[in-house]
């Protein structure tokens, strides 16, 4: 069963974060290259993410449960914070955690263009209110073959497109992370990805509830791994679809590029639907290794849409979704 009631959700059934976590000051002073790497082998041993920044670990108020949250245990803020690809920070997946330390997140403004009736400029502070938060424990499934399952806090991406008022012509919605090469050290080389990252949704898949912009992860303020203070999560899609830190969101009538797709189109469609009948060409997408469970647990098999089917499957009704990949 994958949907239950807000109230049917007992606080019993989301890891206890203490359990995990225990905030250590990031001590500093070394050459940013040498700490990056210190703090990220210290990462792999200890109890949690080093954050240098005001606004991560905040704790964000009037989050409500929410009916679209799986029943699944959510993994440890441990490993969601430290196991992570974010390729403007790192490459390896221990890594990034370090190097975002000092990211800065504040101020932050995101600007809303292109086919809309009212093209704005927000500040993250105002994004907050847009709608009333949320908690999303959602399945999370990187096209790598691992998963997890992640309490985001977020709102839905649909109260900030009704807010813009797309015209009807408007078909897609694409995104861009900001490009800040001077704190996001990947990004002065084009070797690793072309940058900045970009991503895009159909409209519908936009406009659909399960959908969210995430603002914050175990009822805290996002943690910038993670993709703060901003990030898209799509549940029935790979995880490299969920862009992170965006800084522009922009309304089209064609498809937008995006950056996996421009990389290695062979590999990587617009879609980026989970879906274990579609192998990627390097591996097989039959079963997943969830984040979290022992060395020796048997791996999971790997749900259509990731599980989200009797939700979204009907916005693809009667695409070849081998060819629509």
């Amino acid at each position: 069963m994958l949907i239950k009631k807000p109230g049917d959700i007992p606080s019993s059934e989301i890891t206890s974060k203490s359990n995990y976590f225990t905030r250590r000051k990031f001590i500093t002073g070394a050459a940013a290259t040498g700490a990056a790497i210190a703090a990220g082998l210290y990462l792999r041993n200890h109890d949690g993410p080093l954050e240098d920044t005001v606004h991560a670990g905040s704790k964000l108020s009037g989050i409500v449960k929410s009916q679209y949250s799986t029943t699944e245990k959510p993994t440890s803020f441990k490993d969601i914070t430290n196991y992570n690809n974010y390729y403007e920070f790192g490459t390896d997946k221990y890594s990034p955690a370090g190097l975002a330390a000092n990211f800065h997140t504040r101020p932050w403004t995101v600007s809303i263009e292109g086919m809309v009736k009212k093209p704005k400029k927000l500040d993250i502070d105002t994004i907050l209110k847009l709608s009333p938060l949320e908690e999303r424990i959602y399945r999370h499934r990187c096209v790598e073959g691992w998963s997890m399952v992640i309490p985001w806090v977020g709102f839905p991406l649909n109260a900030l497109i009704k807010q813009a008022e797309p015209l009807g012509s408007a078909k897609f919605v694409a995104f861009e992370t900001v490009f800040a090469p001077n704190q996001m050290p990947n990004q002065k080389s084009n070797d690793v990805l072309f940058w900045p990252y970009v991503e895009g949704l159909r409209m519908d898949e936009a406009m659909h509830p399960l959908t969210i912009l995430a603002v914050g992860l175990y009822d805290e303020v996002l943690p910038n791994v993670d993709g703060a203070p901003l990030r898209l999560v799509v549940p029935w899609k790979y995880g490299f679809k969920g862009i992170k830190a965006i800084v522009k969101i922009r309304f089209a009538d064609t498809m937008p590029p995006t950056t996996w797709n421009i990389m290695a189109s062979n590999e990587y469609g617009f879609y980026s639907n989970v879906n274990p009948n579609v192998d990627h060409p390097r591996w097989s997408q039959k079963t997943e290794r969830r984040i979290g469970d022992s060395l020796f647990a048997p791996k999971h098999p790997t749900l259509m849409f990731n599980g989200y089917s009797d939700q979204v499957a009907s916005l693809y009704s009667g695409m070849d979704l081998k060819k629509y990949f």
